[in-house]
Protein backbone atom coordinates (compact mmCIF):
# COMPACT_ATOMS: atom_id res chain seq x y z
CA UNK A 1 0.00 0.00 0.00
CA UNK A 2 1.53 3.27 -1.05
CA UNK A 3 1.49 5.68 2.02
CA UNK A 4 1.32 9.28 1.14
CA UNK A 5 1.96 12.43 3.35
CA UNK A 6 0.23 15.71 1.58
CA UNK A 7 2.32 18.54 2.83
CA UNK A 8 1.15 21.00 0.07
CA UNK A 9 0.16 24.25 1.30
CA UNK A 10 2.12 23.43 4.72
CA UNK A 11 5.41 25.93 5.03
CA UNK A 12 9.07 24.45 6.91
CA UNK A 13 9.15 23.20 8.83
CA UNK A 14 6.04 20.93 8.92
CA UNK A 15 6.64 19.16 5.88
CA UNK A 16 10.19 18.02 7.22
CA UNK A 17 7.80 16.99 10.63
CA UNK A 18 4.94 14.93 8.66
CA UNK A 19 8.05 13.09 7.00
CA UNK A 20 10.09 12.19 9.50
CA UNK A 21 6.94 10.97 11.73
CA UNK A 22 5.58 9.06 8.55
CA UNK A 23 9.54 7.53 8.74
CA UNK A 24 9.10 6.76 12.71
CA UNK A 25 6.13 4.19 12.03
CA UNK A 26 6.95 2.80 8.54
CA UNK A 27 10.73 1.98 8.99
CA UNK A 28 11.47 0.65 5.57
CA UNK A 29 8.94 0.62 2.34
CA UNK A 30 8.04 3.44 0.36
CA UNK A 31 6.50 6.84 1.18
CA UNK A 32 5.43 9.12 -1.16
CA UNK A 33 5.49 13.01 -0.32
CA UNK A 34 3.68 16.19 -1.80
CA UNK A 35 4.93 19.05 -1.52
CA UNK A 36 4.57 22.70 -3.41
CA UNK A 37 7.55 24.51 -2.86
CA UNK A 38 11.19 24.12 -4.22
CA UNK A 39 12.93 24.42 -0.29
CA UNK A 40 10.29 22.05 1.03
CA UNK A 41 11.15 19.63 -1.49
CA UNK A 42 15.20 19.97 -0.73
CA UNK A 43 14.37 20.33 2.85
CA UNK A 44 12.43 16.69 2.76
CA UNK A 45 14.65 15.21 0.62
CA UNK A 46 17.66 16.26 2.94
CA UNK A 47 15.50 14.75 6.23
CA UNK A 48 15.08 11.61 4.53
CA UNK A 49 18.39 10.93 4.06
CA UNK A 50 19.51 12.05 6.98
CA UNK A 51 17.21 8.78 8.33
CA UNK A 52 19.02 6.19 5.82
CA UNK A 53 16.16 6.74 3.16
CA UNK A 54 17.16 7.50 -0.24
CA UNK A 55 15.06 9.73 -2.56
CA UNK A 56 13.99 7.29 -5.96
CA UNK A 57 12.09 10.32 -7.44
CA UNK A 58 11.03 13.41 -7.61
CA UNK A 59 8.10 14.27 -10.04
CA UNK A 60 6.83 17.80 -10.75
CA UNK A 61 3.02 17.65 -9.97
CA UNK A 62 0.60 20.38 -10.55
CA UNK A 63 2.24 23.14 -8.63
CA UNK A 64 4.54 21.54 -6.40
CA UNK A 65 6.40 18.10 -6.79
CA UNK A 66 6.07 14.51 -5.56
CA UNK A 67 8.54 12.95 -3.71
CA UNK A 68 8.85 8.95 -3.64
CA UNK A 69 11.24 8.14 -0.74
CA UNK A 70 12.40 4.20 -0.20
CA UNK A 71 14.45 2.51 2.17
CA UNK A 72 15.02 -1.50 1.86
CA UNK A 73 13.57 -3.47 5.11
Amino acid sequence: MENIIDAKGLSCPQPVILTLNAIKKQKSGELVILVDTETSRENVCRAATAQGWKTADIQPEGDGYRLILRKEG
